[in-house]
């Protein structure tokens, strides 16, 4: 009898030590990330480099352990990338990485679109079967540390929007990978200094306290404004209104900011749909920070008035 006890409690113990260590397995991960390679624009008939390429990058990205937290499958980042391959020298390549980051709002079965771009100046070094090894504060090669950077920079950007200044740790890695990676002079390949328009300029805009309000911002528009417009919508736009305030700071104090370029593009059509309903007052004078902030798109702001109802 006491050997059977025995062995019952053998056994439920392996349970438990199976079941957390395959529970540390599925949360290990952060991110649930669509990755797709298109060699469309590439003349030649080999696409299985470019295959290859696909699954070593979307392995890379879902199923290496970027942080130590532990995150359940419902709580992964997700996120897309696609790899526009524009040409091919040998082992060489220039591409483009269409990049965008969603968040679920509470209560809702919506999506939100956080972060939404193309950067145009990925140039790599691959041959294929090549290992993609990675490490934040070393240069190893182009292509790691581009998508590192990205995955960090999302990182930063989603537990902002749930936590003010939650991003700082993985912004703080963002900028390291940015100052480890090679300046060229007088060639511009997304990470140098002199750019206005590219992977250090983003980072330098979101870690400069000048521009401190666009990380509020994250905070404010998702956390405290669409995150309650499922229970409370005129408590959400007023919430939303603050937000796009936080947008006019910085852009009266430089309106070239890039971030800031990058923050409208993103949410512009959502900032659209959320004002062409709820109280007039309120949507006015949105459209009027809007139109101040985002004037090539005055017409867009005046239209989302048409609408007369609550």
């Amino acid at each position: 009898m006491k050997k059977g006890v025995a062995m019952k409690k053998a056994l439920s113990s392996l349970l438990i030590l199976v079941v957390l260590l395959t529970a540390n397995v599925v949360r290990a991960q952060e991110l649930q990330c669509d990755v797709r390679v298109s060699s469309n624009k590439v003349q030649g008939s080999d696409k299985t480099i470019y295959q290859n390429l696909q699954t070593s990058l979307y392995e890379f990205l879902n199923n290496t352990k970027f942080t130590e937290i532990n995150f359940r499958q419902a709580e992964k980042i997700e996120c897309s990338m696609l790899v526009d391959v524009t040409s091919r020298e040998g082992n060489y390549f220039s591409a483009e990485i269409s990049l965008g980051l969603r968040r679920p709002v509470y209560k809702s079965s919506y999506t939100t679109q956080m972060f939404n771009y193309i950067d145009r100046k990925f140039y790599f070094e691959y041959t294929d079967g090549q290992s993609l090894d990675f490490n934040p504060t070393t240069y190893i090669s182009n292509i790691t540390s581009t998508i590192g950077f990205y995955v960090y920079l999302f990182l930063g950007l989603d537990f902002d929007s749930f936590s003010p200044m939650g991003g700082d740790p993985f912004f703080a890695i963002a900028e390291t990978i940015a100052n480890a990676a090679p300046q060229e002079a007088g060639n511009e390949n997304g990470w140098n200094s002199t750019g206005r328009q590219n992977r250090y300029a983003i980072i330098n805009d979101i870690t400069n306290q000048t521009y401190q309000p666009l990380r509020q911002f994250l905070y404010d528009y998702h956390r405290q404004g669409l995150d309650v417009m499922a229970e409370n919508p005129q408590q959400g736009r007023e919430a939303i209104l603050n937000a796009i305030i936080q947008l006019q700071s910085v852009y009266e104090r430089n309106p070239l900011c890039y971030f800031l370029q990058l923050l409208i593009e993103s949410k512009r059509d959502e900032i659209i749909q959320v004002f062409s309903q709820g109280e007039m007052k309120i949507r006015t004078e949105a459209s009027n920070v809007m139109k101040t902030i985002d004037p090539s798109q005055s017409s867009r702001y005046d239209d989302m008035l048409q609408n007369k109802g609550m």
